[in-house]
């Protein structure tokens, strides 16, 4: 008989996430169901500060976006601490934490990222959108990794986790740019904002979308950037979870690239993958999860790319 927070955790992800689904697939049991509960906190967390279920519609939840935030960081402290609520989500941290001894500055790292949307915060440079990357989805790849079996205390291997969920956060603003201001959210950095001659109160309109298509382009460029880094932490990885981990890459990398190829075309509907797309990308990176490119003899150097603090 399968778990009843697993089960339940499955069904968050089936909702949520059809990529994350796909990619938990190559993951071996164990590692599967701790990679899935994980998410289902994650994916909560998200959906009580945005109003939405599963990253859609709109839902009402009580108290204002400030009160959820602070019962969410409330409950998670106490979730962290062993603390047994019997409310799903809580108890899938509470024991994918106690399993892998994972930190607790990392899922207050990710809390921190919704009080920055909670208070608006803006971004004046691009090192603001990264640190704002990181709080949403670097330190999900860090926890990840840690999922995954790589200890806390491999820092190295951990930079390389928290690229890739930078890479996926970057081409998420990126397809989702004209949808998020239209729901006053702009992750953008207003310093490339004035390189291209458009405002934060207008670069979303009709009329920009030429101009706005550029900063998606290079969004997507330096996408491929943390992309191409995350890669060299397989190695600390079994080959399965590298496979997992190559698979997601493709595919959210894939959704990038597919933006910035169609230019403005891409900014007025949401662009996706489809099931065989996916599919594909699952084959496409099974040898890649054999090569010997994974070796750490052949890790570049990070320079210059965004480092999470000691």
């Amino acid at each position: 008989m399968i778990d009843p927070l697993v089960a339940a955790s499955r069904a968050s992800i089936a909702k949520g996430s059809k990529s994350f689904a796909l990619a938990s697939r190559l993951f071996d049991p164990v590692l599967r169901d701790r990679a899935t509960l994980l998410y289902a906190w994650c994916r909560y967390a998200d959906d009580v500060i945005d109003g939405q279920d599963a990253g859609h519609g709109r839902v009402e939840y009580a108290g204002t976006p400030a009160e959820r935030l602070a019962g969410l960081e409330m409950r998670t402290r106490a979730a962290l601490a062993g603390e047994v609520s019997g409310d799903p989500p809580y108890d899938a941290l509470a024991r994918v934490a106690a399993e892998t001894g994972m930190p607790d500055r990392y899922p207050l790292d990710l809390i921190e990222g919704f009080r920055s949307d909670v208070e608006e915060r803006t971004f004046v440079t691009f090192d603001d959108t990264l640190t704002y990357c990181y709080h949403v989805a670097g330190c999900v790849g860090v926890m990840m990794a840690i999922v995954m079996g790589v200890s806390p205390d491999d820092r190295a291997t951990l930079d390389r986790a928290c690229d890739l969920g930078l890479a996926f956060q970057l081409n998420n603003i990126a397809r989702d740019v004209v949808e998020d201001a239209a729901n006053g959210r702009c992750y953008l950095p207003e310093a490339w904002l004035a390189e291209a001659g458009l405002s934060k109160a207008t670069y979303a309109a009709p009329h920009n979308r030429a101009a706005l298509a550029t900063i998606v382009s290079r969004l997507v460029d330096e996408a491929e950037r943390y992309e191409a880094s995350s890669r060299f932490g397989t190695p600390a990885l079994t080959r399965r979870a590298a496979w997992a981990v190559l698979a997601a890459a493709d595919i959210y990398g894939g959704i990038g690239r597919r933006v910035r190829a169609e230019g403005a075309d891409a900014l007025d509907r949401r662009v996706t993958t489809s099931t065989l797309e996916k599919l594909l990308a699952v084959a496409r990176t099974l040898p890649q999860s054999f090569s010997r490119a994974r070796r750490w003899s052949a890790t570049p150097s990070r320079a210059g790319l965004w480092t999470m603090r000691p």
